[in-house]
């Protein structure tokens, strides 16, 4: 639906999200003259505060998470601010917020952050207080359900309020600067398409590493664990842009078509390929952390790690391992993907006793954004005792790159997105099902095996049967 929103509501207003990731992504797109000056910013939640104290909640959470140099002129923002208390499990209320909304604007942009169980009140809500008719879109935080079915109950009540057109499913792994630029590395540049395939790729190894723990989200995440949290979107959601076929288009349709077929393309993992495990006691940069349980106050065999061997069934991925890892209290806190290429068939320099290494590209995407590429080269002397060669790197660092750019927030794009209606990095509702369908499958195989996590020590990259289930096919982990 083309229209852009000049009314934008944000449900969960005074949630953490809001003050770390929203309130400072909208201040920061407004210092740069991105929204449009008319546009009108409308919170609502519980608490039980007027505008002037939205005002006055939103400016300490732009001074303690957006750098001063990003506010611009912070007053000018805080005057596009107003506030509605709200109790979403009622329709109680939703009245008054859509007389504070006013539809008389251009059209209407809903960010609605709320747990499961609120989305179909909320739903319900909207719909009584003539907020899901016409020139109105609803953007949807995670986590949408816990499995296909309990998706498809918060999906289909959206659905009956919102055609798929004015629905956006946020993944805000969407939203990085060094995830896009995955799609640009691979269809702006004719070098790797040729090579990005199983006869010269090896493997593929996706890692999501976290150093924090629970970090107060202990009810969630004990449900959750990390297949749920982790590996269900966002991994897949990386998985996805790094096999997909070329698009036709950089559009929203085009892109998620063939997103969609790598995921139904996903083979149905066994539990032996998989390995799951849960952190204990242990050492974060030279601090003691508690373990787990201590941290939950009760034993638990959720997963704080999981690793998979994942295979995509199609023409161009058939054989070659994909190699996913997330895991809370790793060492390091790191996102990347590294695409591992095969052997040379045969090395013309193995007579003169010099050695080759497979090319390896190693896209990190946080905490720093870079792209680095492997290659062999000849090292430098007269050669009498022989060819020495040795695998040196070719790096870009993006911020380097393009020097006098912001590093921006994942939020600001994907907020302005949803404010222009630009779908193009939000998930599509069948993504959404092909891979609660896959993850549903994993945690099957997990109960009929019924296989306890593994402990390992919080600052290890996991249990050691993660190790196992690489070497095993004589691939080492990228740490």
């Amino acid at each position: 639906m083309s229209f852009t929103a000049d009314r934008l509501i944000l449900f969960g207003a005074t949630g953490d999200l809001a003050q770390r990731m929203l309130l400072p992504s909208l201040c920061a797109l407004d210092a740069d003259q991105l929204i449009a000056p008319d546009l009108k910013i409308i919170g609502t939640a519980r608490s039980d505060m007027d505008d002037a104290a939205f005002r006055n909640f939103a400016r300490e959470a732009l001074e303690k998470y957006l750098p001063a140099d990003r506010r611009g002129s912070m007053a000018g923002f805080l005057n596009r601010l107003s506030y509605q208390p709200l109790d979403a499990t009622t329709l109680e209320g939703y009245e008054e917020l859509a007389a504070k909304v006013d539809r008389t604007g251009k059209g209407i942009a809903i960010f609605l952050s709320t747990a499961p169980n609120l989305f179909e009140p909320t739903i319900a809500g909207l719909k009584h207080a003539g907020l899901a008719d016409g020139d109105v879109r609803i953007a949807l935080e995670k986590p949408l359900g816990t499995d296909l079915a309990s998706s498809r109950d918060i999906m289909d009540a959206v659905a009956s309020a919102f055609d798929e057109d004015r629905t956006y499913r946020i993944d805000h792994y969407l939203g990085k600067e060094t995830v896009q630029n995955l799609l640009a590395l691979r269809f702006a540049n004719i070098l790797f398409e040729p090579v990005w395939n199983a006869q010269y790729v090896d493997h593929v190894q996706i890692t999501v590493g976290e150093t924090v723990g629970l970090e107060g989200r202990v009810a969630f995440y004990d449900d959750a664990g990390a297949l749920r949290d982790m590996v269900q979107n966002h991994m897949l959601q990386l998985l996805a842009l790094v096999a997909m076929e070329p698009p036709t288009s950089f559009d929203a349709t085009a892109v998620r078509d063939e997103k969609v077929k790598v995921l139904r393309a996903l083979r149905q993992v066994e539990a032996a390929e998989t390995v799951t495990g849960q952190y204990r006691t242990g050492a974060i940069t030279g601090r003691s952390v508690p373990g787990y349980d201590e941290e939950l106050g009760k034993e638990s065999n959720t997963e704080t790690f999981v690793a998979i061997k994942a295979h995509v069934d199609n023409w161009r991925w058939k054989g070659v391992p994909f190699y996913l890892r997330t895991g809370k209290r790793l060492p390091k806190r790191v996102t990347e993907i590294v695409v591992q290429f095969r052997c040379l068939p045969h090395s013309i320099f193995a007579d003169k006793g010099a050695k080759t290494q497979p090319n390896r590209l190693v896209i990190g995407i946080q905490p720093e954004e870079n792209i680095h590429l492997s290659m062999m080269a000849k090292m430098p002397g007269l050669d009498r005792e022989g060819i020495r060669l040795r695998s040196v790197p070719l790096d870009i660092t993006l911020p380097d790159a393009f020097t006098g750019t912001h590093r921006r927030i994942a939020y600001e794009r994907l907020l302005l997105d949803l404010i222009e209606g630009d779908q193009t990095l939000f998930v599509r509702r069948d993504e959404v099902e092909a891979q609660w369908q896959w993850v549903d499958g994993i945690r099957e195989a997990w109960d009929e095996s019924a296989e306890a996590p593994k402990n390992y020590a919080a600052g290890t990259w996991g249990p050691s049967a993660a190790i196992a289930l690489a070497e095993r096919d004589g691939v080492s982990w990228h740490d």
